[in-house]
């Protein structure tokens, strides 16, 4: 039901954010050195790589594995890992959501994950359910293929499911080891730059159904809409090619023009919707896609100054982490408690398909 159509709503709270990321940290000089030491006998041009590396504005990473590990490393040892390291981090980032509001793993009632940088069957989540204690009838909807666009994806589905059971609590966590994808005999351009720009972390959000949040006497911030839109034929724009080393990285040149040539129309016509404009959203939870896409946020939205500073701080301090990013910028954003209470704001990302996810906060 739409509030445009003289329909009510219910709303989501965001009740806590939580980011955890893997033990092992690098300055990007440091990753900068080692990917120039073991490319030195393939490209012959480090200087390039170096200006690549920098270019993206990492200050520096965390990685799934010691750097030492990270050679001779198969698909299926990558695989292992990210099952290994992935169940670990998001344990800490679901129990460190939790334990914000005192809650117990009991005490939820649907789990939504998503990542696109491994595969488990069983899934993410299942193997959670032990590790964290969650109750055996717990809803699982384990989400893969969405990439960057999945953290605000996620809340949108989150707050979809919270209409139905307003009751309810569910867990929203996002795990990508995007490290781990790594093509070490790839010297295509897109791979040296994803190679300087993605790091491994994990991060959980804790949603509850308005009628819940009621009887816990908790307020805002709010989910209260959300849209997604795909751009048809933009298949090729971002995505994998899966091939007998892993995950071959597909990203195209064209990303920052895709966003100058669509974003802008789409916020706009979302927020009408809502009687609001841009002027209204008084705060922004971008997804930190590189300093290109940024920049064509800026511009295409015509964003004050700083408008977007959790997003490039969060790029410049661990990278873009594909989905967990946008909840890393969110939960900055709530620690500063920049969304004050009646204020608008407004979560967006883009990822492949490809596609944007639009989502409507309120203080």
């Amino acid at each position: 039901m739409d509030e445009s159509k003289g329909y009510h709503r219910d709303v989501m709270i965001i009740a806590s954010v939580h980011g955890s990321l893997p033990n092992h940290h690098y300055s990007q000089d440091e990753l900068i050195a080692e990917f120039i030491h073991h490319w030195s006998n393939q490209h012959h041009n480090p200087d390039r790589l170096k200006r690549l590396h920098e270019a993206v504005q990492v200050g520096g990473r965390h990685l799934a594995l010691p750097l030492d590990e990270y050679q001779g490393l198969g698909l299926g040892d990558a695989n292992n890992a990210f099952i290994s390291v992935g169940t670990e981090i998001g344990a800490k980032a679901i129990i460190g959501a939790l334990s914000q509001l005192e809650l117990e793993p009991t005490d939820v009632d649907a789990i939504f994950t998503t990542t696109v940088t491994g595969i488990a069957t069983p899934s993410l989540d299942a193997r959670l359910v032990n590790k964290v204690g969650f109750r055996n009838d717990i809803k699982r909807t384990p989400m893969f293929g969405l990439g960057c666009v999945a953290g605000a994806a996620g809340i949108a589905r989150l707050y979809d499911y919270l209409q139905a059971y307003p009751n309810q609590i569910a867990v929203l966590l996002s795990v990508e080891l995007c490290s781990l994808t790594l093509q070490r005999n790839d010297l295509s351009v897109p791979n040296l730059i994803a190679s300087g720009l993605f790091g491994d972390g994990a991060a959980a959000l804790i949603g509850i159904g308005e009628a819940k949040a009621k009887t816990m006497g908790l307020t805002g911030p709010k989910v209260t809409q959300t849209r997604s839109r795909f751009y048809p034929d933009t298949e090729r724009v971002m995505g994998w090619d899966i091939e007998d080393t892993g995950f071959k990285i597909v990203l195209s040149a064209s990303v920052p023009q895709v966003v100058k040539q669509h974003i802008r129309s789409d916020v706009d016509a979302f927020l009408e919707i809502h009687g609001l404009t841009i002027s209204d959203i008084s705060t922004w939870v971008c997804h930190p896609g590189g300093p290109k896409v940024l920049t064509a946020f800026e511009e295409s939205l015509e964003l004050p100054p700083n408008a977007l500073k959790r997003t490039w701080d969060s790029l410049k301090n661990v990278g873009n982490l594909s989905s967990a990013s946008v909840l890393f910028v969110l939960q900055q954003t709530l620690a500063d408690c920049a969304l004050k209470p009646g204020e608008k704001g407004l979560l967006l990302a883009l990822g492949p398909g490809f596609c944007s996810e639009l989502v409507l906060l309120e203080g």
